[in-house]
């Protein structure tokens, strides 16, 4: 069949090749393939029908992927926006976090050591960079949960805990949970503040989780935990030296995960204590 030539009459009648050329265009238009096919039928020697049929899906065409474009901005509008709210939230969490150190200066100093010593031991497990920052998140609020304890347990003096207060401090890690559950875009670092008591042998708490049970984060920041608890000066406990505070982690790696505490020892040996 011959295609229609510039000098066609106005008056051409399209055949039904081009019109089947045609409605093929336009079917894979409407599945999303934009090609500039269509164009070729606005132009002369095609029936005034055909380039008016072409010319009106062009336009369509324009509108729909500049419609398409507008929403991408919006997505992109809108994921920057709930980043940003995401990271407002968590800041002030943390603002909370440290409101602690009103009561008791080792818990506000404790919350921001734990979390740079668990971004160190992250960092050198090679754990993927959204993953250390969850864990650094995770270390500074792993005891929000200690908010809701009695002064007395806060107290610098040689507070003898009785087994009620004892039991009142294991809570901590469900009550920090309860506080953050709301914060969903939190992740897995609910399970980090979550689980940090955990042991390896199964008798932590809250849960008495064994082994892999107990995420990854959660060994992590256990490991930062243990290490400044038994570091840190207090009224009832002289701060050990680092040589000593690594004999220990090696003693309870029963407790702690053995490659953890061989990796934050060596890291520790590398760039220090804070």
């Amino acid at each position: 069949m011959t295609a229609p030539s510039e000098n066609m009459p106005a008056d051409y009648e399209a055949s039904e090749e081009e019109i089947f050329k045609l409605t093929e265009i336009i079917e894979e238009v409407a599945k999303g393939d934009y090609s500039n096919d269509i164009m070729g039928f606005t132009r002369p020697g095609h029936s005034d029908m055909i380039q008016r049929v072409a010319e009106a899906m062009g336009m369509m065409m324009v509108r729909v992927e500049a419609r398409e474009l507008r929403l991408e901005q919006l997505v992109e509008e809108l994921q920057d926006l709930n980043r940003l709210l995401e990271k407002n939230t968590t800041q002030t969490v943390i603002a909370i976090a440290h409101a602690l150190g009103a009561r008791d200066t080792y818990t506000e100093g404790h919350a921001d050591r734990v979390s740079v010593y668990s971004e160190r031991l992250a960092r050198k497990m090679g754990l993927p960079e959204k993953e250390v920052e969850k864990i650094r998140v995770g270390g500074v609020l792993h005891d929000i949960g200690k908010i809701g304890f009695t002064d007395r347990i806060f107290s610098d003096e040689d507070v003898k805990f009785s087994e009620k207060m004892f039991e009142e401090i294991k809570k901590h890690p469900e009550i920090g949970v309860d506080i953050l559950k709301d914060l969903s875009f939190l992740g897995t670092v609910l399970d980090y503040v979550h689980y940090h008591h955990e042991s390896l042998d199964g008798t932590g708490y809250p849960e008495g989780l064994k082994g892999e049970e107990i995420p990854l984060g959660a060994r992590i920041i256990s490991v930062a935990d243990c290490f400044d608890a038994v570091t840190t000066e207090r009224s009832y406990q002289k701060g050990r030296t680092m040589e000593e505070a690594f004999a220990i982690l090696k003693e309870i790696s029963g407790k702690l995960s053995p490659e953890l505490v061989e990796a934050f020892i060596e890291e520790i040996q590398e760039n220090g204590m804070l």
